[in-house]
C-alpha cells in the first residue's frame, strides 16, 4: 500500500545504539514506516548502504534491526556488482527505502552509474516512502554540505533534487556545518534549505515541507534562507516522537 503522496523523511538520525545489537531502529525510521500506511503484514523496507561502500557489517546491522523491528528487510548492493538482476523491481515493491550515511558524493556517483536515481524518483512518485540519515538525507535534495572530499567540508550540488531545497545535516554536532551552510545559501551556491540537529528529521509531502520531527529532546530543525545581509535562520516547531 503506497503512501498517499510522494513522501520523504530526511534525517540526521533514525537509528539508536542498542544493548543487544549495534543499532536499533529509532523513532524517526519507525515514523517513516508508519507514513507508508502498511496494515496487516510486515512492512517491506529496503536498505541502501551505497554511501559506505556496501560495508558488510552495516548491512548485517540492518538485518539485525529489521528482524527486531518486525520489518521484512531487503537490501540493494552495488559493490562489487548489483546483488539483484532487477533493481527497479526490487525498489518499486518496497514500502520504505532507507539510505545509510557515508560519502554522499560516492553515493550519487554510483547511483548515476547504475541508474538508481531514476528508479528512486519513480519509486517516490509511486508512493514508496524515502528516508535516510546524513548522506541518505542530503541525496534527496539539490545539495548540501559534505565531508566526502576531506575533513574540511565542501558543497555538493548534484543531489537528486526530488525536493527543490538544500539540506544541512549534523547541524549541532559538527562545527563546520552551520557556518558553511549559511554561507552557501547566502551566496546562492545552494538554494533555501532545511537543516537538522542530530536526531531530527524533516518531512516533505510532494515537494513541500510538511513538518519536523525529533527522537531526542531539545533538538530542532531550521529553515535557512538567503537574506539581504546574508543567511537568515529560523528555528522550526519540531514534534517529539516517542
Amino acid at each position: 500500500m503506497p503512501a498517499d503522496a510522494p513522501t520523504i523523511l530526511a534525517t540526521s538520525g533514525g537509528a539508536l545504539p542498542s544493548q543487544r545489537t549495534r543499532w536499533t531502529v529509532g523513532p524517526l525510521t519507525r515514523h517513516a514506516v508508519d507514513l507508508a500506511g502498511v496494515d496487516g503484514r510486515a512492512p517491506k523496507v529496503c536498505f541502501l548502504a551505497t554511501a559506505c561502500g556496501d560495508n558488510p557489517q552495516v548491512v548485517r546491522d540492518f538485518y539485525d534491526m529489521a528482524q527486531t523491528a518486525g520489518f521484512h528487510g531487503s537490501h540493494l548492493q552495488l559493490f562489487t556488482m548489483p546483488n539483484v538482476d532487477d533493481v527497479r523491481g526490487l525498489l518499486l515493491e518496497q514500502d520504505v527505502i532507507w539510505v545509510w550515511g557515508g560519502s554522499v558524493a560516492g553515493l550519487l556517483a554510483m547511483w548515476e552509474l547504475h541508474g538508481v536515481g531514476d528508479v528512486l524518483r519513480e519509486a517516490w512518485q509511486a508512493g514508496v516512502v524515502l528516508t535516510g540519515v546524513s548522506a541518505g538525507s542530503i541525496c534527496w535534495h539539490v545539495g548540501g554540505t559534505t565531508d566526502s572530499f576531506g575533513p574540511d567540508l565542501r558543497p555538493i550540488t548534484n543531489g537528486l533534487a526530488l525536493v527543490p531545497f538544500s539540506n544541512g545535516v549534523h547541524y549541532d554536532s559538527e562545527e563546520q556545518r552551520r557556518p558553511l551552510f549559511h554561507s552557501l545559501v547566502a551566496d546562492g551556491t545552494l538554494p533555501t534549505g532545511y537543516a537538522t540537529d542530530d536526531g531530527v528529521g524533516v518531512l516533505y509531502r510532494g515537494t513541500e515541507y510538511a513538518g519536523a520531527f525529533t527522537e531526542k529532546r531539545d533538538k530542532a530543525a531550521y529553515l535557512v534562507e538567503r537574506g539581504p545581509d546574508g543567511a537568515v535562520e529560523t528555528r522550526l516547531d519540531t514534534t517529539l516522537l516517542v
